[in-house]
């Protein structure tokens, strides 16, 4: 029993859009975690420093971690502004 498609796939006019729009965020967040990975390395004593009730290393990880979902948010919705404006 072939169902086919859900629904009609044409072109993406959006999609140039949203690969640029990705590999920004991608770039933000590899800076982001570089600057994590470099304290890290580089200074060590910071990362094990009190900060919020917690190490700097793990409250910067959580940070990490949430600026994660907040940029797949973003991209979520940037994308389906452009696919709306573009494709229709």
């Amino acid at each position: 029993m072939g169902h086919g498609p859900a629904v009609k796939l044409g072109e993406d006019k959006a999609s140039g859009y949203k690969a640029k729009l990705g590999v920004y965020l991608f770039v933000f967040y590899t800076l982001a975690y570089v600057v994590f990975v470099g304290i890290s390395v580089l200074q060590p004593s910071l990362m094990e420093s009190a900060f919020m009730g917690q190490t700097f290393a793990v409250a910067y990880g959580m940070v990490l971690i949430v600026s994660a979902f907040v940029l797949a948010i973003v991209y979520n919705h940037f994308c389906s502004r452009a696919e709306q404006r573009l494709n229709n």
